[in-house]
């Protein structure tokens, strides 16, 4: 399930650290999850809040980009200082359109998450607030309404546009149940000829926390868009149950954040960041983590049912071509199938025995190398993903000594291109898994039936799995043939000319997951299969956790529920 339960501040719940500079994958995950709430360091705080004044200090004395001008093509547009708060305003506004389905509250909760570790790194200037109210939301189980597309891989600008007024409190809150659990389920602005609240009311088509429903009051203040006065919460829309007289910090009594305070600078710092996209890849790659894990156990019960040669795995090998992800792929089947480190030196599995293939297929053989290159893949984009989730990336970006510097550091091409790889090397294990599930079905390979039927002359057996593996395969092939990074993209009359598409190749490793995860399982029912007819089964510990889940019938019949069982088996296996 894709949506967290509702986390209310208990005492006892466990904690994450947010400090600017420690926070990790699994930490992440759990903020994620809704299994965790933050816990902002006041050290990292008051370092948000001396960056604030710094920021006042230096837009007063000189020109600020996005604060004394205006943004992309009218970067060199000054604005009144006077009109700097309102100019924010208006930025937020004019950038909060996003469009397509809305996201799953998991992957907004990453996104609140990694945004307020970032801005806690002391970077933008924004207003320490903002950080407050991030942390609550997350720890009051709520999330914005944010839509699929919008960001092209340079600052998730529609997606934190779109946080932003609702933390100003112009959009609702949403808790996880109205939120869909996949990006498909939902539509962006309610069903075809549902209507729809006027402009600023609050509403967009998913009821959240503080909407409007039928019959309902709403309070609406007049915006004030001078931005002269500070403490003023500008051009707000308050919808029923924000309290209209809560300060910065605090909650109202239903439960949501406090709306807050736009002071100038504040809107362009929020909105400079890939905190989607960085949710969408830690996600993707988080569960991509899991099922290579698991390949390691699915791909040691397929070598027991072959019968396979423990040569192709032995250490001397690896140490030879000191790649770390292959040794680890090969050490991970030797260590579950208790295979010794150095077969050529063991009288009981040594190159001597009779019985035994000179070597197996590729999909067997060259598994330490083409798995092991995923697992390399894997562990560069988690790399990326924990320093990007730790650091300042926003456009200005003000240094610890307090200097001002214009840069591109948003621009999310290590991202896009670990994602892009890891893609890759996904497809190409997959492929193997598919090449082992046809192995499994020949009778020289395995000594058994082919396609392991039983029954009656002519039985199919597992026969349909090849295909189904086979079309999730296509999946897998389509989106490494079209790497997101190599889009391109010409914006803002020409000043932005290229982009990172960081959050595309995060969508296309999502999906390659999911049909990974499917490869993987007919494999897992394959292998399960086998080793039940073998006439001595080995004393795999994989092998009874497997044995006991997934359904014994050997008779031809469906499989659709032997797979989804299989699926769901993966993350169990993963911590074998």
């Amino acid at each position: 399930m894709d949506v967290p339960t509702r986390v209310p501040p208990q005492p006892g719940d466990t904690r994450v650290p947010l400090d600017g500079g420690g926070l990790t994958l699994p930490a992440l995950i759990r903020l994620a999850d809704g299994t965790a709430v933050p816990a902002v360091d006041p050290g990292a705080l008051e370092r948000v809040g001396r960056a604030h004044e710094t920021a006042d200090r230096l837009a007063a004395t000189g020109r600020w980009y996005g604060r004394g001008t205006g943004v992309g093509a009218h970067r060199s547009v000054a604005v009144d200082p006077a009109e700097e708060t309102a100019h924010g305003l208006r930025l937020l506004r004019s950038h909060a359109g996003g469009a397509g389905p809305l996201l799953p509250a998991r992957t907004v909760r990453a996104m609140l998450a990694i945004r307020a570790n970032q801005l806690l790194a002391g970077g933008s200037g924004i207003h320490p607030s903002f950080v407050t109210a991030l942390a609550d939301a997350l720890r009051l189980g709520v999330h914005p309404a944010v839509n699929e597309y919008g960001g092209v891989g340079t600052g998730d600008l529609t997606a934190l546009a779109q946080t932003g007024l609702t933390l100003l409190g112009e959009r609702p809150w949403l808790t996880p149940e109205d939120a869909p659990s996949s990006p498909a389920e939902l539509p962006a602005g309610g069903a075809l000829g549902e209507e729809r609240p006027p402009a600023g009311a609050g509403a967009l088509g998913a009821v959240g926390v503080g909407a409007v429903g039928a019959g309902a009051e709403q309070v609406t203040l007049a915006a004030d868009l001078t931005g002269t006065v500070d403490g003023v919460h500008v051009g707000e829309a308050r919808p029923l149950g924000v309290g209209a007289g809560a300060g910065d910090g605090d909650r109202t009594a239903g439960g949501l954040p406090a709306p807050v305070t736009l002071r100038a600078g504040d809107a362009l710092a929020l909105l400079s960041s890939n905190a989607l996209a960085l949710a969408q890849a830690a996600l993707a790659g988080h569960g991509t983590e899991l099922l290579l894990r698991a390949t390691h156990v699915v791909a040691a019960l397929s070598l027991a049912a072959v019968s396979g040669s423990p040569e192709a795995y032995a250490a001397p090998v690896h140490a030879l071509r000191p790649y770390p992800g292959p040794a680890r792929a090969a050490a991970e089947v030797r260590r579950l199938l208790g295979l010794p480190d150095d077969p050529a030196t063991d009288a009981a599995n040594g190159p001597r025995a009779t019985d035994r293939r000179i070597q197996d297929p590729y999909g067997f053989r060259a598994f330490p190398q083409v798995h092991g290159a995923a697992l390399d893949a894997s562990a560069a984009l988690r790399r990326i993903v924990e320093t990007e989730i730790n650091c300042p990336s926003e456009n200005p970006v003000l240094s610890p000594e307090g200097h001002l510097y214009h840069h591109g550091g948003f621009f999310a091409a290590p991202l896009a291109l670990a994602l892009d790889g890891l893609n890759l090397a996904l497809l190409k294990t997959a492929q193997l898994s598919a090449a082992r599930l046809s192995a499994l079905s020949r009778p020289d390979l395995t000594g058994l039936p082919a396609f392991l039927a039983t029954g009656p002359a002519g039985s199919s057996g597992t026969m349909i799995l090849e295909y189904t593996a086979n079309s999730a395969l296509a999946e897998l092939r389509a989106g490494a043939a079209a790497p997101a990074s190599a889009g391109h993209a010409v914006l803002s009359h020409g000043l932005e000319e290229a982009a990172g598409f960081a959050g595309q190749a995060a969508r296309q490793t999502e999906r390659a997951r999911a049909a990974y995860a499917t490869v993987l399982a007919c494999e897992l029912v394959s292998a399960v299969r086998a080793l039940r007819l073998h006439p001595e089964p080995p004393a795999l510990s994989a092998l009874t956790l497997a044995a006991a889940v997934l359904p014994t019938g050997l008779e031809d019949r469906p499989l659709t529920g032997d797979i989804e069982t299989a699926t769901e088996l993966l993350p169990r296996l993963a911590e074998l």
